[in-house]
């Protein structure tokens, strides 16, 4: 991968981050936790999409329908999870 595909890959995944914190909300901690989880989840699309062979939306060496589709599912399991509030009772 070139140096501008990495760096458009990184936009696009910064600039949905940044798009879903500003829809969800939260403070500082949770827009640097949505565009660490919009990266990954980008990496992690083109990775599948490179290992089961299937191509969506591709834009030179960049599967962007697979990395918006991996962003996506990986920013909204990260925000389910840290939306979690833990108990304060035991089981034991």
């Amino acid at each position: 991968m070139t140096i501008p595909a990495l760096l458009f890959s990184f936009l696009i995944a910064l600039l949905i981050g940044a798009l879903f914190h500003a829809i969800r909300g939260g403070g500082g901690w949770r827009l640097l936790l949505h565009l660490g989880l919009s990266i990954f989840g980008f990496a992690l699309g083109q990775v599948v999409s490179i290992w089961v062979d299937f191509i969506f939306f591709r834009i030179g060496v960049i599967d962007l329908g697979a990395g918006i589709i991996g962003c996506l599912v990986i920013l909204g399991v990260g925000d389910w999870l840290s939306r979690i509030k833990p108990g304060n009772e035991s089981g034991v």
